[in-house]
């Protein structure tokens, strides 16, 4: 994003504690390694791609767990590396799959753009990679993780960035949707959307069951839980 108030085009890469199991394995070896992309349009709008190369993050494992739900096919997998709807299973000696789930959906392609992470930001930046990185929430030792960061200034390239990134934008958002009422999203507006929803609330909507685990956290590290007058959304 400091690329993209540059008027430049950014990209950013990580790697992570081992939390996803490859295709046709049972181990955990790749991190969530997120990929970031931001491009400018005209008038402030923008192009911004964030993502992780799991078929989605941890905490969405997580919160299904604290609210007692299942997870769609396709997130995780259990310690035999079958793929699972259990939140329970796949956070307790499971792990999450790369994007497209199982390999006949396509999560060799998932592994590949993880692996790919890893080779921007563990061997060619020379840190720890996949399983040489310390274990999530384990913090005996330093992570070592890296990173990488690109900036390009599209000034350098073809004149009219800008023009074909807005035409690109507004080409996707102004298609006709599948389901009525449910508008076509380019990569940045789900966010644009959430950012605006709780600036509106004025604070960040949780589901309750999240909010009793943070309350639980609190009361035994001795702070003070949420008041009942404190506004709670639970949807």
């Amino acid at each position: 994003m400091q690329a993209l108030d540059a008027k430049m085009i950014g990209m950013s890469f990580t790697n992570t504690s081992p939390l996803v199991v490859p295709t046709r394995a049972k181990e955990c070896t790749l991190g969530t390694n997120p990929i970031s992309v931001a491009a400018p349009a005209n008038n402030g709008d923008s192009f911004v791609l964030d993502m992780a190369t799991s078929a989605v993050a941890l905490g969405k494992i997580e919160l299904h767990e604290r609210r007692g739900d299942m997870i769609p096919e396709g997130w995780g997998c259990d310690s035999q590396g079958r793929m699972s709807t259990d939140p329970g299973k796949v956070l307790n000696g499971g792990g999450l799959v790369p994007i497209g789930g199982c390999e006949a959906t396509g999560g060799y392609k998932g592994f590949g753009l993880g692996m790919m992470v890893e080779v921007f930001c563990g061997m060619l930046a020379g840190s720890h990679y996949c399983q040489n990185i310390r274990t999530w929430k384990v913090t005996d030792r330093a992570a070592n993780l890296g990173q990488c960061f690109v900036a390009i200034n599209p000034e350098n390239f073809a004149p009219g960035f800008n023009d074909r990134m807005s035409d690109i934008l507004s080409l996707h958002r102004g298609l006709e949707p599948a389901e009525p009422g449910c508008a076509v999203l380019a990569p940045g507006d789900p966010e644009r959307i959430n950012i605006n929803k709780c600036q509106n609330l004025e604070g960040i909507p949780y589901h309750i069951n999240v909010v009793k685990v943070m309350n639980d956290c609190a009361r035994q590290i001795g702070v003070n839980p949420l008041l009942k007058t404190d506004r709670i959304i639970s949807d």
